[in-house]
């Protein structure tokens, strides 16, 4: 058996959700923070998603192979942002039921026993276009029933000020283990899918607060061979997913 013919792992299968967050966005900026949400927007741009805009992080658009495309200048950027043209895919290093991400600190915010990156753009990701989360160790630290510091605006969050919220959507959770979305009745997080290898059970155990987990899940779809043999040969050669996700 080849490397380009072997069984996906579990960092392909998480690529391959990552991909999907962006299927179907037409022309909109992807923002894909992290080794696999990158490897996926760049397979959805070469496959599923040819209008998607990449960037070079800077103020450059480029194709799938990082070639230079187009200028994407600050003031640009930030109209998108404000404007619902950009899905974002952040971290979080903690993410209660109703979508609320805290990557700011640890414990009581003004004596916090660990200082993490701080809010960032967090809350502007979070109310002005669409986020989706990438959490590639799914455990109790990350899944709380309550952040300690609110930095991504969740659905009961937005929902006290609706006004300011109109682009506020909270697409998708990938993790290690499965996806996520929040298509409840009261917006708290439910499972989608389950990578092959994982029971409900199993993520129940390494989740904090209680999920929503339909009688039957499906699996998480499986990578075509040609996306395959694109992660693999072209995209990720140099096998930098399964650094952040172990096989």
């Amino acid at each position: 058996m080849t490397a380009s013919t072997a069984s996906p792992t579990r960092a392909e299968y998480c690529v391959i959700a990552c991909a999907e967050v962006w299927r179907g966005a037409g022309e909109i900026l992807a923002s894909p923070m992290g080794p696999i949400p990158s490897i996926g927007a760049r397979l959805a741009r070469r496959t599923f998603a040819p209008d998607l805009l990449l960037t070079d992080g800077e103020a450059t658009l480029v194709d799938a192979d990082g070639t230079p495309e187009g200028w994407l200048p600050y003031r640009r950027h930030l109209t998108w942002v404000t404007g619902g043209r950009r899905h974002v895919m952040m971290g979080a290093s903690q993410l209660d039921r109703q979508g609320n991400q805290n990557i700011s600190c640890i414990g009581d915010w003004a004596r916090p026993a660990r200082q993490l990156l701080g809010v960032r753009g967090a809350p502007v990701n979070t109310l002005n276009n669409p986020t989706s989360y990438w959490i590639p160790r799914h455990s109790r630290r990350v899944f709380v029933e309550r952040v300690d510091m609110v930095c991504g605006v969740g659905y009961d969050r937005a929902a006290e000020h609706p006004a300011t919220a109109r682009f506020h959507r909270l697409a998708r959770v990938v993790s290690d283990l499965g996806v996520f979305d929040f298509a409840t009745p009261d917006h708290s997080m439910r499972v989608v899918t389950l990578h092959p290898g994982v029971t409900a059970d199993q993520v129940r155990e390494a989740t904090g607060f209680e999920l929503t987990v339909p009688p039957e899940v499906p699996p998480t779809r499986t990578p075509t061979p040609e996306e395959l043999r694109l992660i693999r040969e072209v995209i990720d050669p140099a096998n930098v997913r399964d650094r952040e996700v172990r096989s």
